[in-house]
């Protein structure tokens, strides 16, 4: 089973410093948190899907594929009765649907949805050490850095513990498809606990290996693979600090953009 996000490929978003990748995703978030109408967040969502073309790790949204649809669905659905605005479309009793929540709510679903995207593909283009370094670099203390990238590594680790034990429950004879829904969540509780003991003895291995190679014992980190600034990264972060400039001037202009 593939656990990691992280797809070796030979492309100019892969071989971008870990510097530039770290600022062009906060710029895309930006990018995707400006507008509030349903078809200027389309557009950005068009424009990072293209990037994800671009960069070939579309095919780990399929992963996600699920997610993505339960998030539009859902703002779409909530949102639009928790905002009120001008224009009824739908009345029932107390309940009032107004185009402007109903935009509103399906322009919430697709910035989720963007953000979400995003954050998959530069997790599909950038190694955890990667990121690592990039933090480093950056100013980040090393212990610091080292932490978060850990956190990358916890839920790979979680799902590869789940699926192992359920195989091997499993393979002896433990039922967890039959019966009604609570009856298959009560059966899954007693997994818990090999899961959990498993990864607190993963946490405490890793803890010894690193207390036995001296970890934190220096401050200036060095790396066997040496990052260089190329021509693509500055043209990466020019682009799309002009696109979020021109995003911003359109947003707050006289043309009343939402």
């Amino acid at each position: 089973m593939e656990i990691y996000l992280y797809l070796d490929k030979n492309t100019l978003f892969h071989r971008l410093h870990p510097i530039t990748k770290i600022f062009s995703l906060l710029l895309l978030f930006v990018l995707a948190l400006i507008f509030t109408h349903p078809l200027y967040v389309l557009a950005i969502t068009i424009i990072v899907l293209i990037i994800g073309g671009l960069s070939k790790t579309l095919s780990n949204l399929i992963r996600i594929k699920t997610i993505l649809i339960l998030l539009i669905v859902f703002c779409s659905i909530l949102w639009t009765f928790f905002i009120k605005g001008t224009t009824v479309l739908w009345q029932l009793g107390a309940l009032t649907v107004y185009k402007e929540s109903m935009l509103h709510a399906i322009a919430m679903g697709l910035r989720f949805d963007t953000v979400l995207v995003c954050g998959m593909i530069f997790l599909s283009c950038t190694k955890i050490e990667e990121f690592t370094a990039g933090l480093n670099k950056l100013g980040m203390p090393f212990p610091l850095s080292f932490a978060l990238s850990l956190a990358f590594r916890l839920v790979p680790t979680f799902s590869s513990t789940t699926a192992t034990v359920i195989q091997a429950q499993k393979s002896r004879g433990l039922d967890l498809e039959s019966g009604w829904i609570l009856q298959r969540i009560k059966k899954y509780v007693p997994l818990l606990v090999p899961i959990f003991i498993y990864a607190i003895r993963n946490a405490d291995l890793l803890a010894m290996a690193l207390e036995s190679k001296s970890f934190g014992i220096r401050k200036n980190r060095t790396y066997y693979q040496q990052f260089k600034v190329t021509f693509a990264d500055y043209f990466a972060i020019i682009f799309l600090i002009i696109l979020n400039a021109i995003c911003i001037y359109i947003r707050y202009t006289s043309f009343s953009v939402s």
